[in-house]
């Protein structure tokens, strides 16, 4: 039922495991290892069509300089970090409270409510494209920041629900009740118990979502139009010249626009582990 410990299978296959990871681990690093080469490619090589062998001559630190005056890099990275932040605290803020009350209160309709968060993860978003749009245009928010954080809220709270009513439903009922015997209220029990303990799902959350909301180019493309409210994803592709692109350009400034998100994750890689750890075994 369980995975086989790696210690425990037949040398053979332990042998060959551990020689094709190397290998599958490069295959899977090959396209990001292209960009960041190209990113410190020189405009020259370029044009004399030295796309895949080592640059002759580096040009990091122009190309990275080039990448952030030629375009408002910076005011796209700073529409980033407005949209990104609000969307990440609303969602997760939004989904602990319903997982909270569709994983310890017993109401009718709760599976029907459950099953619901669950069925509108598998909906494709290409297909809400046209009636976001439309009632974006009539709320009289397209290309805001704002209309960017109100729907990514709305998107990643069903996801954010889902996740953390699983773990909310792990907890040991007999804390909220011991709570309650206690004279504690609801929101007590909320904040007091339910949110301490459950503080490495939320982590882990957060570093998802961060993750979704900051790669996303769907909804940017959607629902802005110029550089008013653009994020850094809709600002690397502005890079892209209208004749002639220098991909060297929009190679750095697609690691420019990823730093962040690695960031994230190295920085909370303890948490994001033990977040999704989190259950796993009982005591």
């Amino acid at each position: 039922m369980f995975p086989i410990p790696i210690d425990k299978w037949k040398p053979v296959t332990r042998r060959a495991y551990k020689l094709t990871l190397p290998l599958a681990l490069l295959i899977w690093l090959l396209p990001m290892i292209a960009v960041l080469v190209t990113s410190v490619r020189s405009t020259e090589e370029l044009s004399e069509g030295n796309y895949w062998g080592w640059p002759k001559h580096f040009a990091m630190f122009d190309n990275y300089r080039e990448a952030l005056t030629t375009s408002p890099m910076l005011h796209y990275f700073w529409n980033s970090v407005l949209i990104t932040v609000p969307a990440v605290v609303g969602s997760i803020a939004l989904a602990a409270m319903a997982g909270f009350a569709l994983a310890i209160y017993r109401f009718r309709g709760n599976s029907t409510l459950f099953a619901t968060f669950v069925a509108g993860n598998f909906v494709p978003v290409q297909v809400l494209m046209i009636p976001v749009r439309d009632l974006s245009l009539q709320l009289g928010l397209f290309n805001t920041v704002s209309a960017l954080i109100l729907f990514h809220v709305s998107f990643q709270t069903g996801f954010c629900a889902l996740f953390l009513r699983n773990f909310i439903k792990q907890l040991p009922f007999e804390l909220v009740e011991a709570a309650r015997i206690e004279g504690a209220n609801e929101w007590t029990v909320f904040f007091k118990i339910v949110l301490p303990l459950i503080r490495p799902a939320l982590a882990a959350l957060a570093i998802l979502v961060f993750t979704f909301v900051w790669n996303d180019y769907f909804w940017a493309l959607c629902l802005t139009q110029g550089d008013d409210a653009a994020p850094i994803t809709v600002g690397v592709a502005a890079l892209k010249g209208q004749w002639t692109t220098a991909w060297n350009l929009v190679s750095a400034g697609s690691i420019l626009a990823a730093l962040p998100s690695v960031a994230m994750f190295f920085a909370m890689q303890k948490h994001f582990v033990a977040g999704l750890t989190f259950g796993a075994t009982k005591g």
